[in-house]
C-alpha cells in the first residue's frame, strides 16, 4: 500500500498535489474572464499538438465527432492540403515552445485560414503577437499533462460558439470531478481506492483496449503510464483488435488486457466485449474492467481520464519511481533544431 509518507517521498515534485485540485481547477478556469472566439462559417477544424496538448485535442475531435464539423487532429509537422477560408486551425501547446505546433501555425499563416493558439506563455505567444495571431495565454499547473483540466476548460469557454455542448454538460463533467476526486485523491490512500486498485493490478506490459468515442481517454492512459510510470504500454481500438491483435495472445506473454468501457456503449460493441471476455476467460488469462461515468461524452472522457491519470501516479510511487522528470523527452527536445522566424 501506499502511505503518505511514501507518496511525498517518491513523487518528489508533488504532481499528485495538482490531480488533488483538478475540479476547483477546471471550475476556475471555465469561470475565467475570457474571451471567446468570433469566427463564422467554420466547417472544418484542424487540432494541432503533442503530448498533452494532442490529448486535449484528441479530446475536442469526440466532442465534434458527431457534429457536420470535419475535425482533423495534427500530430506532427503537416497542415492538411484541405485547409482553405472555411478552416480553423488550432495550435495548442502547454509550454509555448513545441516545435511541431509552431511550424504547423506558421503554415497556417501562409493560407487563407483562420487561426487561433493556445499556451502558457512561450515561443507560441510571441510569435502570435508579432504576427497578430489570435492568442490566448492558459495558467500551467506544474507540466503539460498535469495542467489538463486548465487547458481544456479554458478552451471550452474560448471555443464555445462553435463547440456544440450544453453549459450544463461542463457544470455536469466538474460535478462529476468532484466525486472522483472524494474516491481517487491522495486524501484516500486506501483499499477503497480504485486509482490505487487499478495501479497495483498494473504489471507487464498493459494492453489497453477501447472502443470507438473513448480513444481519447485511452491513448491519454497509455501516455501516462509511459511518462509517469515508465512503461511500455499498447493501446488498441477493440474492434480493430479483433482483426488482427488478439492473435498475439495464442502465445504465452507478460502482456494484460484492460478494457476500457463505455456505460452506454454501442450494442455491436456490448456483444463484442463479452466475446473477447469470454476468450480470455477459456485462455485463462487475467484481465480487467474499467468503466466510464455516466452522463455526457465530456464527462465520460475527463473522468475516465482523471481515474486513469492518478492511477498511473500510483503505479510510478509503487514501483518507487518519481513520476514527474521526463529525462528522454527533454533529451530529444534539446537535439531537435529549434523553430526560427
Amino acid at each position: 500500500m501506499i502511505d503518505s509518507k511514501i507518496l511525498e517521498k517518491v513523487d518528489s515534485q508533488g504532481i499528485h498535489k495538482i490531480y488533488d485540485m483538478w475540479p476547483s481547477i477546471g471550475k476556475e478556469s471555465y469561470g475565467a474572464d475570457l474571451v471567446a472566439i468570433d469566427f463564422k462559417n467554420i466547417k472544418h477544424i484542424v487540432f494541432v499538438g503533442m503530448g498533452g496538448s494532442g490529448a486535449l485535442n484528441d479530446i475536442f475531435s469526440a466532442i465534434l465527432s458527431k457534429t457536420n464539423i470535419h475535425v482533423s487532429v495534427v500530430k506532427g509537422y503537416h497542415l492538411p492540403n484541405t485547409v482553405d477560408f472555411n478552416t480553423l486551425v488550432v495550435s495548442t501547446s502547454v509550454s509555448g515552445n513545441t516545435i511541431e505546433s509552431l511550424t504547423v501555425l506558421d503554415s497556417a499563416t501562409k493560407t487563407d485560414c483562420k487561426t487561433i493558439a493556445f499556451s502558457g506563455g512561450g515561443e507560441i505567444e510571441r510569435y502570435c503577437i508579432k504576427n497578430k495571431i489570435e492568442h490566448r495565454k492558459i495558467p500551467i499547473f506544474h507540466s503539460p499533462r498535469a495542467s489538463f483540466p486548465s487547458f481544456l476548460f479554458s478552451m471550452l469557454k474560448i471555443l464555445e460558439p462553435i463547440i456544440p455542448l450544453k453549459k450544463e454538460d461542463i457544470f455536469q463533467s466538474i460535478d462529476m470531478l468532484k466525486i472522483t476526486q472524494k474516491k481517487i485523491s491522495s486524501q484516500n490512500l486506501s483499499l477503497t481506492n480504485p486509482s490505487i486498485d487499478i495501479a497495483n493490478w498494473i504489471s507487464g506490459i498493459p494492453v489497453i483496449y477501447y472502443p470507438w468515442g473513448l480513444q481519447s481517454a485511452a491513448i491519454r492512459f497509455k501516455n501516462s503510464l509511459q511518462e509517469n510510470a515508465k512503461m511500455h504500454v499498447i493501446a488498441e481500438d477493440i474492434m480493430e483488435a479483433c482483426h488482427n491483435g488478439i492473435v498475439a495472445w495464442e502465445k504465452r506473454t507478460e502482456a494484460r488486457p484492460l478494457l476500457i468501457r463505455g456505460q452506454d456503449d454501442y450494442i455491436k460493441t456490448k456483444e463484442r466485449w463479452e466475446i473477447i471476455k469470454e476468450y480470455f476467460d477459456q485462455k485463462k488469462i487475467e484481465y480487467k474492467e474499467i468503466f466510464s461515468v455516466e452522463g455526457s461524452i465530456l464527462s465520460k472522457l475527463i473522468n475516465l481520464i482523471y481515474l486513469l491519470d492518478y492511477s498511473t501516479i500510483y503505479r510510478a510511487v509503487l514501483s518507487g519511481i518519481d513520476p514527474s522528470p521526463v529525462d528522454s523527452i527533454n533529451f530529444v527536445k534539446n537535439r531537435t533544431k529549434k523553430f526560427s522566424y
